[in-house]
């Protein structure tokens, strides 16, 4: 539920397209114009970045709006320490997920590009470009040559890569298919069932494969039709020629990380679904490098992630996220937390426990250092993690992510931003300099040459007496004003919180409501991450009944302390801040308008479509039929009869972790009550709107047009 974007700036040009559609006017201060509409939705995510073994380079991942094509692009760029520039390393707009190879002369990523010679859905013929809007494409693992050249395919079958990775020898990529039929199989399969698909019974598990890079790129000079000769036997598996079978799982592999001395390879599984219906099914395995039966090395109802071999090879220190379970004992959504994996033994060792906030994310140095990006508060910093012990060593204020340390030498990659310094990338020379580090990229200029919204932390006192806190972002040049107009915009998750990060595009917004007029109160809930274990688990099994008193009482402070101006206030969210949005206004009458997205207003059903149905479960401590009556008083929808708010509602209708038909179901009920309402549909969209970026654009455009309409009455 956590989905953000930026937009920026490389070595002197832009990138994004230039276009013209219904520019907001904003406000302006200190002789700068507001941000408009078009500037703020011209958004590039960076999606990764990882330094190059030897610390001399980087690749950066990027995710950017293609207007014209009606899609988001994915593309790599390549930093050098020698030139200090950056520039793009490819160029099919669908590039995403790069590696290192060990020797740093090489990158693999995943892209859906099509082949040279290889026939679309729609029957065009590919020449590695990008697959478009191409139902049958298929993300393979592609490999790249620094020294110059076209990028080759590591196999050319249909084959979705779930996951990858270079072996310790860069010799070869592993990587994880779902394991393949054989073409007597998938002929018998047509015969008996045509279209039908048996739910659950036809789904498979994985293999994991190793491919010769060597042979990967023999095959790249080979001819399309060359390539069409060979076929397996009709009885055998379709498994790309060269690759070789190492082991199988009979859950999808996630993540795949080949031990330093090369001996072994750990793997991370999930739900073939892709549901979350059992957290077991989210376990660690270990397999020889040679092949051969995979050894499970947790049994837990944790979520683990983001493993990182210590260089001595016998322990993985991994990150169980915030609302990931718990691998002490029964399944709870704590913060995020960081433990020690022997391989030999499995015991596993709790570290950084004194922290008090939220592992988000980690990094391992050639020597041993364990970096972890933690969550305290409004802020993310960079701590050295010792046993139970955490020390900071990157503390300016704001947001760090992307952490990675190069293999050899000192060098430290991370990411920083802030609400108002959209995120950048930057090298640091050791642990001792993540502070002085210097920016490699120069990203979002726009953003620098408009006026600048102002914000600061705000703290109250929730009803029961907990103090909670949240953020003030102010429009520009109004920091001391009173009586603002106000927007409440609530973060999804729950598992999340608001702070200091920069955030532009149609999730976050707050900037851009801000720029526009709006008081923008951000809080950060029971149930928000980043402020201890008690205070995330205080929600449960409540689950929006808890955190709709805590946003209201900061409503009321906010009121009270004459900041905001009761007449104009207005409430918004997506995801879990959909929830909320629909539940609050069935609470209080307060809010003369509100933007609801992907929310649901009851549990049961949402729980039996949502791709999190375990978590759902735990939140309202059991399934509908252990507890009915919290699955009714904690549902907006039986209480709808209280709702006078007009209310804008968007969805994606092909939404897996909340029904587009909740959205369809709140509109019903509003219709019915003659409440003011609208909804707007948003066709292929799953949860995030990552298909087509107008979605996003006209979704912010018209929740402005809303909060206007009947927000400043």
């Amino acid at each position: 539920m956590k989905i953000r974007f930026t937009q920026f700036l490389l070595t002197g040009f832009l990138l994004g397209a230039s276009f013209t559609a219904g520019a907001q006017s904003g406000l302006a201060t200190g002789g700068k114009p507001a941000i408009t509409l078009d500037e703020f939705m011209n958004a590039t995510e960076v999606v990764r970045a990882r330094i190059s073994p030897d610390g001399l380079e980087a690749v950066i991942a990027t995710n950017a709006p293609d207007w014209r094509q009606n899609r988001f692009k994915e593309d790599l760029w390549l930093w050098t320490k020698q030139s200090g520039a950056v520039v793009a390393l490819t160029y099919s707009g669908h590039d995403a997920s790069p590696q290192w190879s060990p020797d740093g002369k090489m990158i693999a990523f995943v892209s859906d590009r099509r082949l040279p010679g290889e026939v679309s859905g729609d029957g065009v013929a590919g020449d590695g470009a990008a697959a478009g809007d191409d139902k049958d494409a298929t993300s393979r693992v592609w490999l790249i040559s620094l020294s110059g050249g076209e990028a080759v395919p590591l196999y050319r079958e249909k084959m979705d890569a779930h996951a990858f990775a270079w072996s310790s020898d860069g010799k070869s990529v592993v990587f994880s298919v779902t394991e393949p039929l054989s073409k007597d199989a998938k002929e018998a399969h047509e015969a008996e069932w045509k279209d039908v698909i048996r739910w659950r019974e036809q789904e498979r598990g994985d293999v994991l494969l190793s491919m010769p890079v060597a042979t990967a790129i023999a095959a790249s000079t080979r001819t399309p039709e060359a390539h069409q000769v060979s076929k397996p036997a009709a009885d055998k598996p379709e498994y790309p020629a060269g690759a070789v079978e190492l082991t199988k799982s009979a859950l999808e592999v996630m993540q795949i990380v080949p031990s330093p001395d090369g001996e072994q390879i750990a793997f991370e599984t999930g739900p073939v679904s892709r549901r979350l219906e059992n957290p077991a099914e989210s376990e660690l395995f270990v397999v020889a490098a040679k092949g051969g039966d995979a050894r499970q090395l947790t049994h837990n109802q944790g979520l683990e992630g983001d493993l990182h071999w210590m260089p001595s090879g016998k322990s993985i220190d991994l990150l169980v996220r915030a609302a990931g379970g718990s691998i002490e004992g029964p399944y709870r959504d704590v913060q995020g937390r960081l433990y020690s994996l022997e391989v030999a033994t499995g015991k596993v060792t709790r570290l950084g426990g004194e922290f008090g906030g939220s592992w988000e994310d980690l990094t391992v140095t050639a020597e041993g250092t364990l970096l972890a990006a933690g969550q305290k508060g409004i802020d993310v910093g960079v701590y050295r993690v010792e046993g139970e012990k955490a020390e900071a060593v990157a503390t300016v204020p704001g947001n760090y992510a992307h952490l990675d340390a190069a293999r050899s030498g000192d060098a430290v990659l991370f990411t920083h931003s802030t609400i108002t310094a959209p995120t950048q990338v930057y090298v640091a020379e050791g642990v001792s300099g993540l502070n002085a580090a210097k920016a490699v990229t120069a990203f979002n200029p726009v953003f620098g040459e408009r006026a600048q919204v102002e914000w600061k932390p705000y703290r109250w006192k929730a009803a029961d007496g907990a103090e909670v806190e949240g953020v003030l972002i102010y429009p520009p040049g109004k920091s001391s004003d009173q009586h603002l107009p106000m927007l409440t915009l609530i973060h999804g998750g729950p598992a999340d919180a608001d702070g200091d990060r920069f955030g532009a595009d149609w999730y976050d917004w707050a900037t851009l409501a801000a720029a526009n007029g709006w008081l923008v109160f951000r809080p950060n809930y029971r149930g928000s991450s980043g402020y201890g274990d008690a205070f995330m688990l205080g929600i449960q099994p409540h689950i929006v009944s808890a955190p709709g008193k805590d946003i209201l009482a900061g409503v009321d402070a906010l009121v009270k302390d004459g900041i905001a101006d009761p007449d104009h206030l207005t409430i918004g969210g997506y995801s879990y801040g959909g929830y909320m949005t629909n539940w609050l206004i069935t609470q209080t009458t307060r809010f003369k308008a509100a933007v609801t997205g992907a929310g649901a207003v009851e549990h049961a059903a949402n729980w039996g479509n949502d791709d999190l149905t375990w978590d759902d479960a735990w939140y309202l401590s059991g399934t509908p039929w252990e507890k009915p009556e919290l699955y009714q008083s904690e549902a907006a929808l039986f209480q709808m009869n209280k709702v006078t708010t007009p209310t804008h509602i968007v969805g994606g209708n092909a939404d897996n972790r909340v029904s587009y038909f909740e959205q369809v179901l709140l509109e019903r009920a509003l219709e019915r009550l003659n409440v003011p309402h609208t909804l707007l549909v948003f066709p292929g969209e799953n949860h995030p709107l990552d298909k087509n970026p107008w979605h996003g654009y006209i979704k912010v455009r018209e929740e402005l047009k809303w909060l206007q309409r009947y927000g400043m009455q």
